[in-house]
């Protein structure tokens, strides 16, 4: 997609389509009324019309208006005037692109209002440019007849005023690259999981490695049988698929400065084992490798944008099914730093893999870990699909990965860690067990993987009900990649 920046009068922009607001009281946005001007009151007309009413996200396409150059004018609601932010700039705009799909528009012009602070401006065109490679995305590469129409192909914003375009055009690269990470991110989720395989990954790993010269290792089994990766192993025991363990490095800060660990779960599809899923919307499985897609997303930022910072990408993936060599419940396995573990459920093999991978971590000495997982489905009952939740042993750490959210409109939520809920790994024949009650079943799992975080700061975000959406939008939807960015953006000082 190419992004430009233009001024001028607006009106006489030429472009498929041109997107401007309306309140939910029928005021037309800044942008709108000019356009109002030009066509004699056609956006006045419309409004009053009651074919839109302005709440945030509806939407109203107007067609071949006499007196403007642009083909298409597309107003969408943005709810009261007095609530208007950031916020509700880029829900409405995530609404205009998905709206657009079902027209014929490839080139969009969005203006963006000197008028606003010369942060807040920055911010919406970062947020429009992420938005707009969102909204043009389509999976459909599996398809014997794709549907390629109406794939974005340039996107101009207009100033209506004087702005520092450096830092503007620098935002709009950071919104670029973002988008571009989550779309990567989501091919890898929607792939059918005998495309996405570990090997896959590894290979997509090693893609990346090439086009911004990281540095590519992958671990077969036999490196991680001499490392005492047990743990990771065991889930992968009953699959023909080898697992990997893929490590991706980018030096891109100062020499011997502590790099940050991005650790994602790369379960490439999860029958549950022994402990068989139900077969309904098994199926959806296939995304239970989105930590490992989101951080391979991630780096694709990073090397997008050359990021002045120390970076390094770990990723244990394998299969998880059900076999005559499968691990059972009732199996114990010593780990990589020596903690043994007690098999009570081995659907709950996540933090089985992810353990070994946190331990590895230690080599780099690293200034912090975050790890990224669809872990638990009690996180999804705590907080729907909305809120991303996020565990940490550090509390300044943790701050600034729900900031970095709230930058990116990626919310993450806090939840509480400590011994009262350390007290339910207790297993009568090993360490700890690798699940504990019922109770509080997303905070025991984040308990389970601090028991191998002892020597680092350390983050956890459990996006089991905001990687993917079920039902009729079924897909990934590329979190938590703008949260991770944003936080990577901030410690990188960009």
């Amino acid at each position: 997609m190419e992004f430009s920046i233009k001024g001028g009068d607006l009106s006489k922009l030429k472009t498929d389509c041109v997107i401007v607001g309306i309140f939910d009281s029928k005021k037309l946005s800044k942008s709108a009324q000019v356009l109002d001007k030009a066509t004699k009151g056609a956006l006045t007309t419309a409004a009053a019309s009651g074919d839109i009413s302005g709440k945030t996200g509806s939407t109203l396409l107007l067609q071949s208006l006499a007196g403007i150059a642009a083909q298409r004018v597309l107003l969408v609601g943005c709810g009261a005037e007095k609530d208007y932010g950031n916020k509700v700039f880029a829900a409405a705009l995530g609404a205009a692109f998905k709206s657009l799909k079902s027209t014929g528009a490839t080139d969009v012009t969005i203006p963006l209002e000197t008028s606003f602070s010369a942060s807040d401006l920055a911010w919406k065109a970062e947020q429009a440019a992420c938005l707009a490679i969102d909204g043009a995305y389509r999976f459909n590469q599996m398809k014997s007849k794709p549907n390629d129409k109406n794939v974005g192909k340039a996107v101009t914003f207009h100033l209506d005023g004087s702005a520092n375009e450096k830092a503007l055009k620098a935002a709009i690269k950071r919104g670029e690259a973002v988008g571009e990470g989550m779309s990567l991110t989501k091919d890898l989720g929607n792939l059918p999981p005998n495309i996405a395989t570990p090997t896959y990954l590894a290979n997509t790993a090693k893609d990346l490695a090439k086009a911004y010269k990281f540095k590519c290792t992958v671990l077969e089994k036999k490196d991680m049988e001499k490392l005492g990766m047990n743990t990771l192993l065991s889930v992968s025991k009953a699959s023909y698929q080898p697992p990997k363990f893929i490590v991706l490095e980018h030096n891109g800060g100062k020499k011997g400065a502590a790099p940050v660990v991005l650790v994602g779960k790369g379960i490439t599809f999860d029958t549950g084992g022994i402990s068989l899923k139900p077969g309904a919307e098994m199926d959806e499985m296939k995304y239970d490798m989105q930590g490992a897609g989101s951080m391979l997303g991630v780096m694709k930022t990073v090397g997008m944008l050359k990021l002045p910072l120390n970076v390094v990408m770990l990723v244990p993936t394998c299969e998880n099914m059900p076999g005559g060599n499968a691990t059972r419940p009732g199996d114990i396995i010593k780990s990589m730093n020596g903690i043994t573990v007690e098999i009570l459920n081995t659907d709950a093999e996540g933090r089985l893999i992810l353990c070994d991978a946190l331990t590895y971590a230690e080599r780099f000495k690293p200034a912090a870990v975050v790890d990224a997982a669809t872990l638990t489905g009690a996180m999804v009952i705590a907080l729907g699909h909305v809120t991303t939740g996020l565990f940490a042993n550090d509390d300044k750490l943790a701050t600034e990965l729900v900031d970095a959210g709230k930058a990116a409109n990626d919310a993450a939520w806090q939840l509480p860690m400590g011994p009262e809920y350390d007290e339910g790994l207790k297993s009568n024949f090993a360490d700890i067990p690798n699940i504990a009650s019922r109770a509080g079943g997303s905070i025991t799992a984040a308990c389970f993987l601090g028991r191998f975080t002892k020597s680092y700061k350390w983050a956890h975000l459990d996006i089991a009900g905001t990687a993917w959406k079920s039902g009729a939008e079924k897909g990934a939807t590329g979190r938590p990649v703008p949260l991770l960015a944003n936080f990577l953006f901030k410690r990188a000082g960009i």
